[in-house]
Order: C-alpha cells, then structure tokens, then sequence
C-alpha cells in the first residue's frame, strides 16, 4: 500500500513537473514570437517610411469609388451598412482588379498624403474581399484564416503584395499606418467591416481629399453612439479608445480630450465637467444590409 502511494506521488510530480515544461516553452514560444513581430514591424516601418514630398502622381481609386458608392448604404441610425449579398454577386470581380491594381503601385514615389490614401483604400478593399470570399458570415471574426495559435480572425494572414513585401491586415494598420504617421486618426479611416468600427465611407480617400475625409471620418464617429455616449452623467466610449489608448494621449484624459476636438454641441456640453471613462463598448456583429 505505501510503495502504490509512493509510485502515485512520484507520478503526479512527473505530471507537474511536464506540465510546467510545457508551460515553460509555450511561454518562450511566446517570447520569441513577441521578439520576430517586434523586429519584423521596425523592418516595416524602415522599409515603407520612404516617400517622396515632389511627387504629384495620384493613384487611381475611381474603381473602388464606383464599389463604395454602388454597395454602402448609410443608415438613418447614423451607420453605413454594406450590402455584401449583392456586392458578392455583381462587384466582387471588379474588387479584385482593383486590388490587383493597387499592388502594382511603387507607394515609394508617393508623396505622403497619397500614401495615407492608398494604404488606407488597400485595408478597406481587402477586408471587404476577405468578407465576400466567406460570406455570409455573422462577424469578421468568424473568418479564423489567422495563422497565430492565439489569434482570431483574418488580420494576420498575409493577404496582400506591396514593393514586393507580403503583407497582412495587422501589418498595414498598426506596423505601417501607425508607425509612420502617428495619427489618431487612422483608426477612422480604417474599417474592420463590424458594426462598432467607424464607417466605411461611399468614397475613396485620394491625397487630395485626405484631410477633410479625416476630420469626417472623426466627427461622424465621434458624435455617434457607437464612438461617444453620455447617460446619466456616465460616459460610454468604443473599445477603440481602450485599445488603442496610446494613440489618443496615453490616457483616459487624453482620450477624453480627443474626443472633445470633435463633438458638436450637443455632446460638447454633456462631457465638459467628465474626468474619466466609465465604460466601453465594441459590436463585431458584421455591418450588413441583412
């Protein structure tokens, strides 16, 4: 009997014992796959940092326009919908020429604002591709192409080719767009194609338009419910905002005075006196017409 209690011991000790070894290579897994993304995102952002200020050339994106206006529908409630049923039908084809198109582009000899535009068309255009090659789905993050164990979704399968560089999702937002511009406002001109994302705009961005459709992309998302709400007293904001917290001022203050620069009136009173935050909010439900 105390040799059978013995054997017992010294087996779950070597039971524990592997299972922390497991846990100890599954956290240097871990680490070392932090370290590549660290290194791959500086090589990313040295690699598409170039640009060139006396460019004048202006990429086409009349096709993606057409696409924008033909299938987003903006809804009364303040949110554009896209009708991804027809769009898959009758667009999809056209889509995918205009991606190809744009991978063509050397976004080296752009000038800056042009490449803002084009990254940002290039994220839009191929998220919604990815959408109606899976579609119907309820929510992006239903299409788990991801090749991370620990990832969800498609945004970190490489999707795209640009200067030769195989690109994903994550790689254009947070290791190009974010890194090279250092502007909060990325984060509305991007669209993750779900309800709580701020919206997909009926038009192209293009480098002469870039400014203005920023400082749209703000105030429409801003002085939506799904941006800022205010009941009570208690200010509700998206998910984004906690994300993504450094880019908006590192803070719940810097987040709130952020959000200020772009209410109107009717919000602008309502979170004057708020110091902070009291809750977030964030719907992946897919923004379609269905």
């Amino acid at each position: 009997m105390i040799k059978r209690e013995r054997s017992v011991a010294v087996a779950r000790k070597a039971e524990r014992g592997v299972q922390q070894m497991g846990q100890t290579l599954l956290l240097a897994a871990m680490l070392l796959m932090a370290l590549a993304a660290v290194a791959a995102a500086g090589e990313l952002k040295q690699r598409f940092s170039a640009s060139d200020p006396s460019s004048t050339i202006a990429v086409d994106h009349s096709a993606w326009s057409e696409l924008l206006k033909a299938y987003v529908v903006p809804g009364e409630d303040g949110l554009n919908r896209v009708d991804y049923g027809r769009f898959k039908k009758e667009g999809a084809a056209k889509l995918a020429l205009y991606l190809n198109d744009l991978q063509k582009v050397d976004v080296s000899k752009l000038n800056k604002a042009e490449q803002f535009a084009y990254w940002a068309n290039l994220y839009n255009a191929k998220t919604i591709d990815i959408v109606l090659q899976h579609y119907p789905v309820e929510s992006i993050r239903d299409i788990d192409i991801s090749p991370s164990l620990f990832s969800n979704g498609p945004w970190g399968k490489k999707v795209v080719r640009v200067n030769g560089v195989d690109l994903s999702l994550d790689d254009i937002e947070h290791e190009i767009m974010r890194t090279v511009w250092r502007d909060p406002r990325v984060h509305y001109a991007v669209n993750c194609a779900s309800v709580g994302c701020p919206n997909l705009m009926t038009k192209a961005f293009t480098g002469a338009s870039l400014e203005a459709m920023l400082e749209e992309g703000a105030r429409d998302y801003v002085n939506s419910p799904r941006g800022l709400r205010v009941e009570d007293g208690d200010v509700t904001v998206s998910k984004i905002y906690r994300w993504f917290k450094e880019d908006f001022g590192g803070s719940e203050k810097g987040v709130l005075a952020h959000l200020r620069q772009y209410t109107g009136s009717e919000l602008a009173g309502r979170i004057e006196g708020a110091t902070d935050i009291d809750d977030y909010e964030y719907d992946w439900s897919l923004n379609d017409t269905r």
